[in-house]
């Protein structure tokens, strides 16, 4: 069996690194932070520990509840606690709805989200063929009109991408959606079975688990990846002491913009390809709260609220951890404690400018909007702010046949593979099957 390199220490690289070791590979990780997780961190607040990215996968994929299963780490899946949606002034209950396009048009009329005029526009929706890619948002208004987008899609994927609705792939973030525009009658929702799921302690503890047993050097900055007779040399280090390291195969799991950097004398098409790829920044504040300081926030049966950016507020989601996962509350009580953890998150696509504010700024920014939706007054006990610059992929309109070409310019060079939230999906079930999918191609091949 060959040496292989991952680079990146992510849920992607150490998916992959685990599938190749399995497979008898002699593996290397290589990570330019000092840690392991990527986009998953846990922070001590206020002397918890929780989630500062993201918090939660999708259950109802097996790919992140089965691997997190193998670890022999624990399951848990939110409260039964619903999210509401704050616009028009106020909190309202979130319509059953697919990312947000409404499934349910008495339910949609009940929540108040829409105008009179857009709750008319929603009814008088006609299904049509939908050609070729288009962005969610032209697609939504055009079948199920603006108000539609901005009140419900907007707020809904801006959770997931921190994107613009009127420039993502419809294609490539909700097919499913192209088939409700077309007439399709959606299966009835699947009561007994989690949307969610989440690791009692941290979702960050996922990648600290897989980290186990694999060789993972950590402050390794790859510099250059250059193609030999016999596989690849792999340059990581500082540039005034740099260190080449030989390799039979080599799989990138790292962003965009390194990705390309690396490739781009191994596979020049699919680094100009990945150069295009887009990134939207964002931050998460977590907020320590003395339960006693708080009580109607304290018997809260909502597990957090969506903001359209058509509502003009600083945050866009508020997520109650305390509320939302038995694990956060309790531990917000341990020793004879009285802390409530939530959080807010505060920037989109093309919002960069936003997150260049202090963090003191963000924090108030983000307990001003906490006061005027669920009246908030009291100063926390603690507070971490967390930004993630450049942390989410766009997937813009075309973005499946850019995923293709990338694939096609990797695979015609021998021995490399390339996975990450940059091409299937941004949710940790999706990574994970892109590393699966990485790592069985070498062994295949």
């Amino acid at each position: 069996m060959g040496k292989v390199v991952v680079v990146g220490a992510g849920v992607a690289g150490l998916t992959a690194a685990r599938d190749l070791a399995a497979a008898g590979h002699d593996v290397l990780v290589l990570e330019s932070a000092t840690r392991v997780g990527g986009k998953l961190l846990r922070a001590t607040v206020a002397g918890v520990t929780v989630d500062v990215g993201a918090e939660a996968m999708l259950n109802r994929r097996p790919e992140g509840v089965g691997l997190t299963r193998s670890l022999g780490l624990p399951i848990e899946h939110p409260t039964t606690a619903s999210s509401r949606i704050w616009t028009r002034d106020a909190l309202r209950p979130l319509p059953r709805s697919l990312m947000g396009v409404p499934l349910d048009a008495d339910q949609l009329a009940a929540s108040g989200v829409l105008s009179p005029e857009g709750l008319d526009r929603f009814r008088a929706m006609t299904p049509a063929p939908v050609d070729g890619d288009l962005s969610v948002g032209d697609l939504v208004d055009r079948r199920f009109g603006p108000e539609v987008t901005d009140r419900l899609v907007e707020p809904l994927l801006g959770g997931v991408y921190a994107g613009d609705a009127r420039r993502l792939s419809v294609r490539a973030t909700v097919p499913q959606m192209v088939a409700l525009a077309e007439g399709a009658v959606l299966p009835p929702p699947v009561v007994d079975v989690p949307v969610f799921a989440g690791i009692p302690g941290g979702m960050a503890k996922l990648p600290e688990a897989l980290a186990g047993g694999l060789d993972v050097r950590l402050g390794a900055t790859v510099r250059e990846l250059v193609r030999t007779p016999t596989g690849f040399a792999v340059t990581v280090g500082p540039t005034t002491s740099p260190e080449v390291i030989a390799a039979d195969a080599v799989v990138l799991a790292t962003p965009a913009a390194p990705s390309a950097r690396l490739l781009a004398s191994v596979a020049p098409a699919a680094a100009t390809e990945l150069g295009a790829i887009e990134y939207a920044s964002m931050a998460v504040v977590t907020l320590a709260l003395a339960a006693s300081s708080v009580p109607a926030l304290a018997a809260t049966d909502s597990s957090g609220f969506l903001v359209p950016p058509v509502d003009r507020r600083r945050i866009k989601a508020s997520t109650f951890s305390f509320a939302k996962w038995g694990w956060v509350r309790t531990a917000g009580a341990a020793d004879g404690g009285d802390l409530l953890l939530l959080r807010t998150s505060l920037g989109r696509y093309g919002e960069a400018t936003a997150l260049q504010a202090s963090d003191d700024e963000l924090v108030a920014w983000s307990l001003a909007d906490l006061h005027d939706a669920v009246g908030v007054t009291a100063t926390p006990v603690d507070t971490h702010v967390q930004r993630w610059g450049g942390g989410l992929p766009q997937y813009a309109v075309g973005h499946l046949d850019r995923v293709a070409r990338i694939r096609s310019a990797v695979g015609a060079v021998p021995g490399l593979a390339v996975c990450g939230a940059a091409y299937d999906g941004v949710g940790i079930p999706a990574v994970i099957a892109s590393a699966h999918a990485a790592a069985s191609a070498l062994i295949v091949g």
